[in-house]
């Protein structure tokens, strides 16, 4: 995850010490400890006390003046830890706790914000086959270099043609999409690609490709992709559930009638909804409504066929008849 790419040498030592020092196992406690463990401190080499009592100052205050750090004096500061705090022995060296306590931050399904990149759209958790001590494991955030999550491969101890299962750890997609995903090894081309047609979406266009995947029912990741890269051929009115709704919203809010407030008690909401519906075959959704206006069939858009294609294919058709 992003913070444990952003730790330094120490910061992972503090990490991997505190991991054992709280006997730590599961993938959620692993999450929470990475946003904690730049909180206790840690001493492998007694040699240098100075170091030692100026970097625990650190750790405890977050920051320090030059000035100050330097007029400190780091050997009294170091004996001062060791004489009022417990030390924990690990193989990383002495942890000492500072009163940091663990917090659930993870609640097993979404990840905390500041746990992904930016622009990560899904993190997927690697689980070499029939080892679930989560130490084993590695996670990929997609977007990502190829070469990423090959190394992620390797470091969990297997060839990048191994045996391993793989899992949603999160994501920004909708559960509608994510149960359209067929998520197997081998799959990690496949998910960059869609990832990365997704990367600047806004949680409305999260919301409409998730209302899109009802509506056409796609079956696989390159599906889901055709699909994003489509979604301007989509018509979408986010959390509209009725015919009522879908009439307001398209006579008030959809930008292509001019609406007169003076009129509202004129205007049948709930007729124009059902007219529109009708003419449209849209559907509504957990996310809202949504209708597909493109010259394709689905099925034919979902198998990237384009529209230029499905032209030349009818005049091709036109011009054959006419023979």
């Amino acid at each position: 995850g992003k913070q444990l790419e952003s730790f330094d040498r120490y910061e992972l030592l503090q990490f991997n010490a505190a991991a054992e020092r709280f006997d730590i196992s599961s993938a959620g406690e692993m999450i929470d400890l990475a946003l904690r463990s730049r909180e206790v401190t840690v001493i492998s080499d007694f040699n240098d006390l100075d170091k030692v009592g100026k970097r625990h100052y650190l750790t405890v205050h977050g920051a320090s003046n030059p000035e100050e750090l330097d007029n400190l004096d780091g050997t009294e500061t170091a004996r001062l830890l060791m004489s009022e705090q417990q030390g924990h022995i690990t193989p990383y060296g002495v942890v000492y706790d500072n009163t940091m306590k663990l917090e659930r931050t993870y609640d097993g399904k979404h990840l905390p914000q500041s746990w992904m990149n930016e622009n990560c759209v899904m993190e997927l958790e690697i689980v070499p086959e029939n080892d679930k001590d989560v130490r084993h494991h590695d996670w990929i955030q997609f977007p990502t270099d190829p070469l990423k999550a090959e190394r992620a491969l390797l470091r969990v101890g297997i060839p990048a043609l191994g045996k391993v299962e793989v899992q949603f750890s999160d994501s920004r997609f909708p559960d509608e999409v994510v149960r359209a995903l067929d998520i197997r090894i081998g799959c990690y081309y496949q998910l960059n690609e869609l990832s990365q047609v997704c990367t600047g979406f806004q949680e409305h266009d999260f919301a409409k490709l998730g209302a899109v995947c009802h509506l056409a029912k796609p079956e696989g990741i390159e599906s889901v992709r055709q699909l994003a890269e489509n979604l301007d051929q989509f018509d979408f009115a986010p959390d509209v559930h009725t015919p009522e709704e879908y009439g307001q919203y398209m006579i008030q809010q959809s930008g292509r009638y001019e609406y007169d407030e003076n009129l509202a008690e004129f205007y049948n909401y709930e007729e124009y909804g059902i007219k529109r519906i009708l003419q449209e075959d849209g559907v509504f959704t957990d996310y809202g409504y949504v209708s597909y206006h493109g010259t394709l069939t689905l099925e034919e858009l979902m198998q990237g066929n384009t529209a230029e294609s499905h032209q030349q294919e009818q005049e091709a058709k036109m011009e054959g008849m006419a023979w």
